[in-house]
């Protein structure tokens, strides 16, 4: 009996060691969770500003993109993979690599894959759709803007080779509470297409708007501001969406454990008690023995 106490004592000591990690992880992924969502509701109020400078000048000069030339539909494709680095994450990567594949598997023309994350990029390898080149995926919101920088020279170096002329960006994007979803945005080129939508889109005020100084400069400024706060509100969505299922991870984790413990706890008190019991039966055994000899 003693060894088997003394093994429930060893089992309800490291479950207990194993609940503090995870209460751990789970407050780190809590404070994570908090610095990337006002991250992205930050980016949201700026990406639609950048957006109604677009539709200034769009509007203003309806051949400003006029140099952004359309492509073919079959022209090769470059595709930014926005996953994980880290485990715990739940079904994180698997959800994402199947829309990847299932939606660039619709597209023609020739693909490259840029994964950013190891574990989505392990995903990959296991698709039609395995990552040519990968980043590291940032630990933190000042880490974005020098991973960004990265995206946008190797986008310029493969353009220039004319290896893309098409460019999707793929990640998961967070919706209420720790559910997310896996998104596409189509970010280049900006074609005729992507200028009748937003020519399209409405002023929010009576006053029209009008581009000072030059137009096509400005008009060059704001799309490069558009291309650079895509991809950032990309990775801060994607990094949102991380680490709300990294804490809904552990909240079932947390869970799991305190129902294990409880189980071990109340198993070691039945077998604690059986023990005493035995002990008495025994004195008492022993007494009357000793008194009838």
């Amino acid at each position: 009996m003693s060894d088997s106490t003394a093994g429930l004592q060893r089992k309800i000591a490291s479950a207990g060691d194993l609940q503090s990690v995870v209460r751990s992880m789970k407050a780190m992924a809590a404070a994570s969770v908090g610095q990337y969502e006002r991250a992205v509701r930050s980016l949201d109020d700026y990406y639609r500003t950048v957006r109604l400078g677009l539709v200034a000048c769009v509007g203003a000069n309806e051949a400003a993109t006029a140099s952004q030339t359309g492509r073919e539909t079959n022209s090769p494709i470059g595709a930014i993979v926005i996953g994980s680095d880290q485990g715990l994450v739940g079904q994180f990567n698997d959800v994402l690599a199947s829309f990847v594949s299932s939606t660039l598997e619709k597209l023609p023309g020739q693909k490259t894959v840029w994964a950013i994350g190891d574990r989505i990029r392990t995903r990959l390898a296991e698709t039609a759709f395995a990552s040519t080149e990968s980043f590291v995926l940032p630990g933190s919101i000042d880490a974005i803007t020098p991973l960004v920088g990265q995206i946008l020279i190797e986008m310029e170096k493969h353009r220039e080779a004319g290896d893309i002329a098409q460019v999707y960006v793929f990640h998961n994007r967070p919706q209420s509470g720790s559910v997310y979803a896996p998104v596409s945005q189509r970010l280049l080129p900006l074609d005729a297409a992507w200028q009748r939508d937003l020519a399209a889109s409405s002023w929010p005020t009576k006053a029209l708007p009008e581009v000072m100084n030059d137009r096509d400069q400005t008009f060059l400024a704001i799309v490069r501001e558009y291309i650079f706060v895509s991809l950032f509100r990309a990775c801060a969505e994607s990094l949102a969406s991380e680490n709300a299922s990294r804490l809904a991870a552990m909240q079932r984790a947390e869970k799991n454990i305190d129902e294990l413990l409880e189980g071990l706890n109340q198993t070691f008190h039945r077998l604690r008690q059986s023990s005493i019991d035995e002990e008495l039966f025994d004195v008492i055994t022993g007494f009357e023995a000793l008194a009838k000899s």
